[in-house]
C-alpha cells in the first residue's frame, strides 16, 4: 500500500482520540500495531465524510440500463469530493483549482445543482490570479506561480458558460476588461499569416499518449492547429458577449480575428488523403483533439463535419483523447449531428468501472489520481446530449432541446433552471414514433428538434408525437 500515513505513539492512557489535521482521501486503510509490555485496545476507527454540500437537483432514468445510472452516481460522488472551499483537481494530490478542470466542474454544477456560489467563486478566483502580463495563473488560489496558457482561454470560456446558463449580466460585464487583457496577450503571438506563433508557457491539452507532457505537437514557429482552434473558440465566445453587453466594436474585432484565423486552418492543416486535420503545418501528427475542435469551431460543417467526426472515432492512428478531452469530443459529435453515437463512446468510463473504481480517475491506467472531476462530464452530457437540453440564449432564457437517444427506447430526466426545472420524457414506439413530454418554466420559450425538423413549444407542459 502506498499513501499518506500517520504515526501514533500510545501513552498508556485511556479514551485517547486521534483525528487528522486535514482530510484524508482513501479507499482502503492499513493498520500496523506494535505493542510493548502492555496490551493496546482499539475501540473504533471511522471516517467522517467531507465535501462541499452540493444538493442534487437532477433526475435521470433509463429502465434496464443500470450501467448509466451507475456512471451518473460515480460522477456525482467525484464532483463532490473534488470541491471544498474551491473546486479542486483532486482531493488527494494538489487539491488545487486548475481552470481547465474547473470549466467542466462548473458545468456539472450548473446542470446538476442550484448552487449559486461555486461557479462564480471559481470565475472570480481566476480574475484574482491574473498577473501583470495579463493572463491567469494555471490554478488559484496558490502560492506557486504556474502558468498554463491554454487554461487562461478555458477560464474565459467558463465565464461564457456561466453567462449562457445563469445570466448575471452585470457581473459578466465586470469581467470584460480581464477578457480583453488575456486576448490582447494572445494577439501579440499572431503572425502575418493569421495563425499563432509558439505561445509561451505550458500549453496543456490532454494526458494523451503522443502529447509530450500533455502538450499538443507544435512546431518551433507555432503552426499548431490546437492553439489556433482553442483561440478561435474563445474569441467567438467573447465576441458574442461584447456584442450583447459590452463594446460592439471590440466584439467585431474579435470576430474578424477569429474569421481570419479560421480561413488559415484548412490551408495549413487539412490533409486531403486522410480526410482529417493535422496537428501541425508539416502534417507529422494527427489527433482526435484537433479534429473535434475543428468541428466545434465551425471550420467544417454539414456532411463534411460528419465525415471528419466519423474518421476521428475510427482512425486509431490518431492520437487518442483521454477522459478529460472527451468532454470536447462528445460536444463535437453533437454539433456534427452524431449525438446518437454518444452512448457508444463511453468505453473509458466502462473500463474504469470494470476496474472497480468508485470515482473517476485522472487518466487511463496507469493513473496517479483515482478521483478527478474532469472525468465527470457524463453528468453534463446525459442531459445535454441524450435528453438534448441546452441553453440557447444568455441566462437560459431560451432552450433548445435536441435529444440524441441512440438505441434507447425510453428515457426521462430533469435539470435545474434559473426559473424552475426543465423536464423531458421520451418514448420511442415500435413504429418509430417519438412521444415526448416536455415541461418548461413559465418564463422561457423552446425549440424542439428531432430528425432535422423543428417545433416551437410553449412554456408549461406539453406532449408531442413525431413520426
Amino acid at each position: 500500500m502506498v499513501g499518506y500515513e500517520d504515526k501514533i505513539i500510545a501513552d498508556g492512557g485511556e479514551g485517547r482520540i486521534f483525528t487528522t489535521l486535514w482530510w484524508r482521501t482513501w479507499r482502503y486503510i492499513e493498520l500496523h500495531m506494535t505493542t510493548g509490555e502492555e496490551p493496546l485496545r482499539l475501540d473504533d476507527i471511522y471516517g467522517t465524510f467531507s465535501a462541499y454540500p452540493f444538493q442534487p437537483e437532477f433526475s435521470f432514468y433509463v429502465p434496464g440500463y443500470e450501467e448509466l445510472h451507475r456512471m451518473l452516481d460515480i460522477g456525482w460522488l467525484t464532483a463532490r469530493l473534488c470541491a471544498n472551499e474551491t473546486y479542486m483537481d483532486c482531493p488527494y494530490y494538489e487539491q488545487l483549482q486548475y481552470f481547465g478542470d474547473t470549466r467542466i466542474q462548473a458545468m456539472i454544477t450548473m446542470y446538476n445543482t442550484r448552487d449559486k456560489y461555486m461557479v462564480k467563486n471559481a470565475i472570480e478566483q481566476g480574475r484574482q490570479s491574473i498577473v501583470a502580463d495579463g493572463i491567469t495563473m494555471s490554478r488559484y488560489p496558490s502560492s506557486l506561480h504556474q502558468f498554463i496558457s491554454s487554461f487562461s482561454l478555458w477560464w474565459i470560456c467558463m465565464g461564457y458558460d456561466y453567462w449562457m446558463m445563469r445570466g448575471d449580466k452585470e457581473y459578466i460585464q465586470s469581467l470584460l476588461p480581464a477578457y480583453r487583457g488575456i486576448l490582447a496577450w494572445y494577439e501579440q503571438w499572431l503572425k502575418p499569416d493569421h495563425s499563432l506563433g509558439y505561445v509561451s508557457h505550458w500549453f496543456f491539452a490532454d494526458w494523451a499518449q503522443g502529447f509530450p507532457n500533455g502538450e499538443p505537437i507544435r512546431e518551433e514557429d507555432g503552426n499548431s492547429a490546437f492553439q489556433d482552434l482553442v483561440y478561435i473558440l474563445t474569441l467567438e465566445a467573447v465576441a458574442e458577449i461584447e456584442q450583447e453587453i459590452g463594446s460592439v466594436a471590440i466584439g467585431e474585432h474579435y470576430s474578424q480575428v477569429a474569421s481570419d484565423i479560421k480561413k488559415t486552418i484548412r490551408t495549413k492543416y487539412w490533409n486531403e488523403s486522410r480526410g482529417v486535420f493535422s496537428d501541425t503545418h508539416d502534417h507529422r501528427s494527427f489527433s482526435q483533439h484537433v479534429n473535434a475542435l475543428a468541428v466545434l469551431a465551425g471550420v467544417v460543417s454539414g456532411q463534411e463535419a460528419v465525415s471528419v467526426m466519423e474518421k476521428t472515432l475510427t482512425d486509431k492512428e490518431l492520437i487518442q483523447a483521454t477522459i478529460y478531452f472527451w468532454y470536447y469530443v462528445h460536444q463535437a459529435l453533437q454539433k456534427a449531428g452524431l449525438g446518437d453515437l454518444f452512448l457508444d463512446n463511453l468505453q473509458i468510463w466502462r473500463d474504469q468501472m470494470e476496474l472497480g473504481l468508485t470515482t473517476w480517475a485522472e487518466m487511463p491506467e496507469p493513473s496517479r489520481s483515482d478521483c478527478h472531476a474532469w472525468g465527470s462530464s457524463p453528468n453534463i452530457e446525459f442531459f445535454r446530449i441524450i435528453l438534448g437540453i441546452q441553453s440557447d440564449a444568455p441566462g437560459f432564457s431560451k432552450v433548445r432541446i435536441s435529444p440524441s437517444l441512440g438505441n434507447l427506447k425510453q428515457v426521462s430526466g430533469s435539470i435545474p433552471h434559473p426559473s424552475g426545472s426543465i423536464t423531458a420524457e421520451y418514448t420511442v414506439e415500435k413504429s418509430g414514433t417519438l412521444k415526448a413530454r416536455i415541461c418548461l418554466p413559465d418564463t422561457i420559450t423552446e425549440v424542439f428538434s428531432w430528425k432535422e425538423k423543428e417545433y416551437v413549444l410553449n412554456p408549461g407542459e406539453q406532449v408531442i408525437e413525431i413520426q
